[in-house]
Parts: C-alpha cells; structure tokens; sequence
C-alpha cells in the first residue's frame, strides 16, 4: 500500500534521512524504531508532506505522491496523530471528533462518532468539554479518535504514549490492538519498543536517518543483542 524508496530529507545542511526505503502493505503494522534524533519523525512528516524530500519517492498503492501537500496525502486514506496532539483547544469534543468526520475512499462508515465513543468512554464522559479542559491523556484519546473518523486506511501513531500516565498508556495500547484487530494499517513510533513489537506485525530500526535492521516484530523482540546495539537498551 505505501512504498518509501531512497528516501532523503534535509533540514538546512543537516542531511537527515539518508536512503530511507521501506513497506507497508495493506492491513499491517510496522514500528519505527531507533533513539532520539534518528529521523523517525522526520520520515513520517516528510511522507506526510510536511517537509519536502531532497529525493527518493514516496508511493501509493503505486502512485507516486512524492511531495504532495497533507491535505492531498489525507485524502488518500492516511490518518495521522502527530506528537503533541494538536487539538482544536477551543472546540468541544464533539466539534472536534465531528468536523474531521468523513467516509472512506471507499464509501465505508465504519467508525461512527458512536463508535468512537465507546472506544473511548472518557470522551463520551466530556462530551462538551473544550479541548483544552482535557487531561493529556484524554486529549490523545481525542486525537486518535478524531484520526479513526476519517476512515483512514493507514494510521500513523508519532508518540502516542508519550507523558501519560501507566494507566492511561495501557488504555491507548488496547485501543491501538483494536485499530490493528479492525484492518488499518498501523505505522507506530513509540520509545516503549518492547509495546511496540508486541503490537506490529514488522518493524524497522532507524539510525542516523538510514533503516540499520528489519524484521519480524517478534524476532526483534527475542533477539537482545541487536536491540542493545540499536536502540541502546
């Protein structure tokens, strides 16, 4: 479904990515890894096209979007839930989840404001609520949420789990394994690498913006030594 090949991305004379190629077919999950500064974010806003690529190409389902504007990649079926939520703070959770409602490309309906409401009870619970009156786990229970309402056919998860409470870090893992369990694709970036190989079905180690490993989630899991290496744990 997206095909990133030769990916390259620069910020000024800081050459960031550096050849980044990788998959993601339709219906599965991949986590990116890798310590702080490695590109991570950076491949996810340049794919998005927030940051325009120094070269490579980003394909979909074998068009080539390379450098297409967000709103463009957002209609294609590509949700993301950016690190620090980006709420509409002055909206309510309703006007929030609602005015990013729409079907997918291909007509389905699937996760009704309803649905997303009993995904996540504690917004059903602040339902009039402004954003800026949620905790900050509730505020990334309304920004996944918002994401499902566009239908999307991939998620991109950037720190999902990032500053919340263990309580609330579980609860956003078991609504990550029913987006999964559901058939949208997942791409996941989370320092919890452990939770993250226990919920994707591949996943791909950055370093110095260039893929240093790729495997099966569950090898990369049982094999230390390439973790210690890699991610320094």
């Amino acid at each position: 479904m997206l095909h990133i090949d030769d990916l390259h991305a620069r910020y000024g004379d800081s050459h960031v990515l550096r050849g980044v190629a990788l998959a993601i077919p339709a219906g599965t999950a991949l986590g990116l890894l890798g310590r702080n500064g490695m590109g991570k974010t950076t491949l996810i806003r340049t794919l998005m096209g927030y940051v325009r690529p120094a070269g490579g190409r980003v394909r979909w389902e074998g068009r080539d979007i390379t450098g297409w504007m967000p709103e463009k990649v957002a209609r294609l079926g590509v949700g993301y839930v950016p690190e620090g939520r980006a709420i509409f703070p002055n909206l309510s959770v309703r006007e929030n989840l609602v005015m990013a409602a729409r079907p997918g490309r291909d007509g389905r309906a699937d996760w009704s404001l309803d649905r997303v409401l009993s995904t996540f009870p504690r917004l059903a619970e602040r339902l009039h609520h402004g954003g800026q009156q949620l905790s900050g786990g509730e505020q990334q229970m309304l920004a996944i949420g918002r994401a499902l309402m566009t239908h999307p056919r991939l998620l991109i998860l950037d720190e999902a789990t990032e500053g919340l409470a263990p309580l609330v870090v579980a609860e956003i893992w078991r609504v990550v394994a029913t987006i999964r369990a559901s058939g949208i694709a997942t791409l996941i970036v989370d320092r919890n690498y452990r939770a993250v190989l226990s919920h994707t079905d591949r996943a791909v180690v950055l370093e110095k913006g260039r893929v240093v490993l790729e495997a099966e989630s569950q090898a990369l899991a049982a094999d230390p030594p390439a973790l210690a290496r890699w991610l320094g744990v």
